[in-house]
């Protein structure tokens, strides 16, 4: 950097700290060249800004981002150690989008010791803020199976991408981003926030939950409301000094959900259900045998002649099926 550069950047600096407005010299009569002054100030500094100032319209990316009584009291007692990320609102430069940092927000929201919350100001459009968030998100690897379902199906849903883009950004593949859109579809989000984040019950179990509750027609109100019943009687307790439970209340809220659920009913006629065979069928690719369909009493068998095709289904047998189950999953619903 010239000195020429470093002496404006100082006096920059200077003025941005004190409050007073940037003179008006030749080099900065324009709108951009404005703005160009401003970002560089910003890029300078971590910023005392004023909670109320800051507005959220992000996509949510906790199921209990209201969680923060424990970060409120180490910010009261330590300050806040590590800045938010935000960027100025369009339209309006003297208020401010959050990019990330809800829960470090909403503590200094709740605190009565810290009135300002240290922030980074940045120059991002909505896409990059986006991508911004999740790779913070991606950093930071607390947040749970359910939570990453269903902030990868608003990104969807928001028109941020396809499957393949949310699968791109979010470095996992497009089939698990199939399957966690259809479980996230299959529980809702009304039910996902009554749950809450339930660290530790992963994709196999969310996915029985999904399961039953589409095998049985369950009512997810009436599951949202024994889950909240949960997170309610776990409130009284802490309230009347009881002693804690081990395990997370979510955990909990979610077993008595699977637990309400319960498994399918069997089906009334046992011939409809039962195992059937059929004929050997021949696979053709280019035509060209390739392999049999084969469906016994036992199930289904693939089988395929030997070669480099085979050795690639074989290599990404699991991530295909899983693909599949999410298509069908889908094409049920319709």
């Amino acid at each position: 950097m010239s000195d020429t550069k470093k002496r404006r950047m100082t006096m920059l600096d200077g003025l941005a700290a004190a409050g007073v407005p940037a003179p008006q010299t030749s080099m900065m009569t324009t709108n951009r060249a404005l703005r160009s002054a401003r970002d560089a100030v910003d890029s300078h500094h971590v910023w005392d800004l004023d909670p109320d100032m800051i507005d959220d319209t992000r996509i949510g990316d906790r199921l209990d981002p209201t969680d923060v009584a424990e970060l409120r009291d180490a910010i009261d007692a330590n300050g806040q150690a590590v800045p938010i990320l935000v960027r100025r609102k369009p339209g309006d430069p003297d208020r401010y989008l959050l990019v990330y940092g809800r829960r470090r927000l909403e503590a200094i929201r709740a605190s009565d010791k810290v009135s300002k919350v240290r922030a980074l100001v940045a120059n991002l459009d909505d896409d990059a803020a986006v991508r911004s968030q999740i790779s913070e998100n991606m950093a930071r690897r607390d947040l749970s199976y359910i939570e990453k379902a269903v902030f990868s199906q608003q990104l969807v849903e928001n028109g941020f991408g396809n499957q393949s883009q949310v699968a791109e950004v979010l470095t996992v593949t497009k089939s698990s981003v199939s399957m966690a859109l259809a479980i996230a579809d299959a529980i809702g989000p009304d039910l996902a926030r009554a749950i809450g984040p339930a660290h530790g019950i992963g994709r196999p179990r969310w996915e029985l939950l999904a399961n039953r509750i589409e095998q049985t027609g369950a009512d997810r109100e009436k599951l949202a409301a024994i889950a909240e019943d949960v997170h309610t009687r776990a409130q009284v307790a802490d309230i009347r000094g009881e002693p804690a439970a081990e395990d997370d209340t979510s955990v909990r809220a979610f077993e008595a959900v699977l637990s309400a659920v319960g498994k399918a009913p069997a089906p009334r006629d046992p011939d409809t259900d039962r195992p059937r065979r059929t004929p050997p069928r021949t696979l053709v690719i280019d035509g060209q045998k390739a392999g049999t369909v084969k469906r016994t009493t036992k199930g289904l068998t693939i089988s395929l002649e030997q070669g480099e095709f085979a050795d690639w289904i074989e290599a990404e047998a699991a991530d295909l099926i899983a693909d599949l189950h999410a298509r069908w999953t889908r094409r049920a619903e319709d």
